[in-house]
């Protein structure tokens, strides 16, 4: 699944099509009616978490490209697309993820505040809705679109390796040190993460996320599905404590 810099990403890749009119479209979608999109402009790009926004003259179109989703620009797969979106100067298509339209300002759908790569993210406001879930495990709250949107898997696993706290640990039982560690590093790693997917680096620079040994301690890492959203934790059981 994209994580938020990903889609920070696609979002700088598609800007030459800003303020353009859509003069063809189509996809196998069933969430918005394609021809009506024909002759509109965008209006802009925006990104909140991993949700990337098509914004039009009258609506909004949300993209979410889910654990398969994936997009091409200027090119297509073999595949038919999900949306397709074509402009006098290129074209993007859209494959296996959640299209939704949104009508209305996107303030009254968005909290802008929660997008750990926005400039109007809140470090405060996120340590008050993690103390307000004591009994929470920290692998959920970290993949908690409500209070990291934008944060993902491999954000989560990379996280709580570097801050030194086992997944499975409940948010209440940690010090109020470690959850502004969290906190803080959820928001570093995240623009870490951007840096080296840029750089086509990011997977030299996982220390615990696929891998089998952990560098601090050279002792097999552990993986496990773990918490509410079963996804896969990667985690060394020496160095990253426990609080339960």
């Amino acid at each position: 699944m994209p994580e938020g810099p990903s889609i920070i990403i696609l979002k700088e890749a598609v800007q030459r099509f800003k303020g353009k009119e859509i003069l063809d479209a189509g996809g196998n979608t069933k969430k918005i009616e394609v021809n009506a999109l024909i002759g509109l402009s965008v209006v802009d790009f925006k990104s909140w978490g991993k949700h990337f926004l098509i914004c039009l003259d009258e609506f909004t179109i949300r993209i979410h490209l889910m654990l398969f989703g994936s997009y091409l620009i200027d090119d297509r797969k073999d595949t038919p697309p999900r949306l397709s979106l074509c402009f006098k100067n290129g074209e993007i298509n859209f494959y296996a993820c959640s299209v939704k339209r949104i009508d209305g300002p996107l303030d009254e759908f968005y909290d802008w505040r929660s997008d750990v790569m926005s400039p109007l993210w809140n470090g405060e406001e996120a340590l008050q809705k993690l103390r307000a879930n004591p009994q929470m495990m920290v692998c959920d709250s970290l993949l908690d679109q409500h209070i990291f949107s934008g944060v993902g898997n491999i954000i989560k696993n990379e996280v709580l390796f570097r801050i030194r706290v086992h997944p499975e640990s409940l948010v209440g039982k940690l010090p109020i040190q470690k959850l502004q560690e969290m906190v803080k590093d959820a928001v570093d790693y995240s623009f870490l993460f951007l840096k080296w997917k840029r750089e086509y680096v990011l997977r030299k620079h996982w220390l615990v996320h696929a891998k089998t040994e952990c560098p601090r301690d050279h002792v097999p890492i552990h993986r496990k599905k773990i918490g509410k959203t079963q996804r896969r934790s990667f985690f060394c059981p020496l160095c990253q404590l426990m609080y339960d």
